[in-house]
């Protein structure tokens, strides 16, 4: 017998969590037809003897949301073998919206400023063909991605749709009706094919203005007539972004939310704060107990830190706000050459003094932090040792700290990043991260993967998983790496209601990945300027994925695109196989 495709002699990590095993895969059509020994022959033969043939990544918490309007590719998440992806989180996106370029300036704007994705790419890239969410659907169906796609409804623009300018107001309560009408557009979004709605209680989420998101304080009536529409279509995940500031009263509120809405599935994202370090842990422990009720509550964690890249192209370059760096026009240099214009003596003490002097720039932030500013190095080093921040590199030598970021900035012809962890990093270390990893509550996520694009860099999450979880970990456990297989596949897939992937079995979609294990890296990101009107976003190009199989079609050979696009939007959950 001919199959379309049979990949022959890898280790198989089928996403189950059973110990891997050496096997064939065949595939037909978009599936797989059989996991062992394979008799019959390919139309396409890969040769997998020495690399691990994975399920194709989950990933439940990006931000393409307007990429997905211009690009079909979908880097940097595609290049990293994710075969799937999930936008709309944190209650941000660009649908529904009306007709017109005040709705369409705040969508924007509110996007820029919680997400860090230009403006400018944004008004030149965005087609607005829809005004209301099915409508948007419906305009990501009529295109071809690497990826299939999820997305879910964003409150931010619900609540604009419904109230108008009020609706970016986080103090402007809506009246019954309005309340009555987000919870008709839900539904009807929950119906054309929505995975599920987002909302964002953080503080930290502002628009480009600083104008605080609009669902900030949305209060119990409101929440609660929304999670009507899940208990009415019987559809969808509520996906939460909460400070935890009043964990009682923030959990409390989820919780009724997943009762009022008949007990759909709840995703929290969940961090270690700095400022609370312990936090996580009860917020676990609430959610626990609600799962312990009956209601499937579930948390999203970052796997390593959550971090700002500092360079000389980032947003976070410290010297952007100095007049001697401005009048100069330094930023409109070449790399190479800016930096070795910024070796100048003199010039170095001109900026030093500046940067030390402007309020809100790097140097004002790392004041005071400078034991949590690493060389980011390359490969990537995202958990050092204390010993080798800048701020004990400075006491050791007896140098200036902030000479010392100046410096390294300059190295790598100018394209080192400096690694400042905010959070998951409380204590030095990464091991509240590998703590939540392994709880039974949590899956991966908040790679935020086309977000954040000039100061972070994180969709290569999936990557880190194994690089340094399964192998390259020395400062501390590791983790196995059958587990994490399943983490970023199986429970990924099922958390949000798509149970026809994530697995490597007769009857599943054919996404998957051949890896060459032992060689798997993760360079520094380097700044590219593709996005729309030339914006700029980091990427960060991985080695070691031979092969990406979507559908049953090869899309990337060593993390190349092939130009083949069988990816598509999916609308809501998807059954497993019969």
């Amino acid at each position: 017998m001919a199959h379309d495709l049979v990949i022959r002699g890898g280790t198989v990590v089928d996403g189950t969590g059973v110990e891997r095993r050496s096997a064939d895969i065949a595939v037909d059509g978009d599936r797989i037809t059989a996991v062992g020994r394979v008799e019959g022959t390919g139309r396409r033969e890969l040769d997998a003897d020495g690399l691990l043939v994975t399920p194709g990544w989950v990933d439940i918490h990006t931000h393409y949301d307007g990429q997905v309007s211009w690009d079909s590719q979908l880097a940097p998440s595609s290049l990293h073998g994710v075969t799937s992806v999930v936008f709309g989180n944190c209650g941000v996106g660009f649908a529904p919206a009306r007709g017109g370029a005040d709705e369409h300036e705040f969508l924007i704007a509110l996007m820029e400023g919680v997400e860090d994705i230009p403006g400018t790419a944004l008004h030149e890239g965005l087609t607005w063909d829809w005004e209301t969410y099915p409508e948007y659907l419906d305009a990501l169906a009529r295109r071809q991605y690497t990826v299939d796609l999820g997305s879910q409804i964003p409150h931010s623009a619900l609540r604009a749709f419904v109230m108008g300018e009020r609706g970016a107001n986080y103090r402007e309560v809506p009246t019954e009706a309005e309340i009555g009408e987000m919870a008709r557009l839900v539904a009807e979004g929950l119906d054309a094919g929505a995975m599920g709605f987002a909302t964002s209680r953080s503080v930290n989420h502002r628009s480009r203005d600083g104008q605080k998101i609009g669902t900030l304080t949305a209060e119990e009536a409101e929440i609660l007539g929304i999670a009507e529409a899940f208990a009415v279509t019987g559809k969808g995940v509520m996906q939460f972004v909460s400070d935890f500031k009043d964990l009682d009263a923030e959990l409390g509120l989820m919780k009724a939310a997943a009762i009022r809405s008949g007990g759909r599935p709840v995703s929290v994202s969940l961090i270690q704060a700095e400022q609370a370090p312990d936090r996580w842990r009860q917020v676990l422990e609430r959610i626990s107990a609600a799962a312990a009720e009956g209601l499937d509550f579930k948390a999203q964690c970052a796997p390593r830190s959550v971090s700002f890249l500092v360079g000389l192209e980032t947003t976070m370059n410290p010297l952007i706000k100095c007049a001697t760096y401005r009048s100069l026009g330094l930023a409109s240099l070449p790399l190479a050459e800016r930096a070795r214009r910024l070796a100048d003596p003199e010039l170095r003490r001109t900026l030093l003094a500046e940067a030390r002097e402007v309020r809100g720039g790097f140097f004002h932030m790392a004041r005071g932090n400078m034991d949590k500013v690493f060389r980011l190095g390359s490969p990537a080093d995202y958990e050092p040792a204390p010993e080798a921040s800048l701020g004990a590199e400075a006491r050791r030598t007896g140098a200036d700290a902030f000479e010392l970021v100046y410096d390294a900035l300059l190295e790598r012809n100018g394209e080192e990043l400096l690694y400042f962890p905010l959070a998951n990093y409380a204590g030095g270390s990464m091991d509240a991260a590998r703590e939540m990893l392994l709880h039974d509550r949590v899956v991966p996520g908040l790679s935020d993967g086309g977000a954040h694009v000039s100061f972070i860099c994180d969709a290569s999450f999936p990557t880190f998983l194994l690089t340094h979880w399964c192998r390259d970990r020395t400062r501390g456990e590791q983790l196995p790496l059958e587990f994490v297989v399943r983490r970023q596949t199986h429970d990924t897939a099922r958390h949000i209601g798509w149970h026809d992937r994530g697995v490597l079995a007769p009857g599943y979609l054919a996404d998957l990945n051949l890896i060459d294990f032992d060689n798997l890296s993760l360079p520094a990101p380097r700044m590219i300027y593709d996005l729309p009107a030339g914006g700029k976003r980091l990427m960060q190009k991985p080695s070691g994925y031979v092969a990406t199989v979507k559908r049953g079609t090869v899309t990337f050979e060593h993390s190349e695109p092939t130009g083949a696009l069988p990816g598509s939007l999916q609308r809501g959950a998807q059954p497993a196989p019969a």
